[in-house]
């Protein structure tokens, strides 16, 4: 599919600033698969507590860009447009880098599987060729 601005991405999730957590995507297939980018700023609000002498972008927060990127994915597909897709687990999740201000996220969130409204991503982010984070999210759609 092409890729989305800020605005295509608000037409598919429901999330808005401060949370939503995708600046632009660069392709996805709805149902399939999502490959979307976030650009980490020295402005971003958790870095004033996280921490303070050394900007840390929190990992957990991380894992959310991924499944706001699956959401993308799921969200694009016909059946399931207009709704919301909720976390229902994370699993063998690990963080392997850290992300910091200046750094551009590559986010990749898979659908591998899916039964009615529940699926599972297999998500990974990366900051350059380096992985960073990767996790197994599971979604209920509702």
């Amino acid at each position: 599919m092409p890729a989305l601005d800020i605005n295509g991405i608000k037409e598919i999730i429901p999330h808005r600033h401060p949370f939503l957590l995708l600046d632009y995507v660069e392709d996805y297939e709805p149902g399939e698969y999502c490959v979307a980018y976030k650009c980490v700023s020295y402005r971003e609000e958790f870095f004033a507590g996280h921490f303070p002498q050394e900007p840390v972008m929190p990992g957990v927060l991380t894992v959310e860009a991924l499944a706001q990127a699956g959401a993308v994915a799921i969200l694009s597909e016909e059946g399931f447009k207009g709704k919301t897709a909720y976390f229902a687990g994370i699993k063998d999740c690990k963080f392997k880098g850290k992300v910091v201000p200046g750094d551009k996220i590559r986010l990749e969130t898979r659908i591998i599987k899916k039964k009615g409204p529940i699926g599972i991503g297999e998500a990974k982010a990366y900051v350059g060729d380096k992985l960073v984070v990767s996790a197994e999210l599971t979604f209920a759609i509702g």
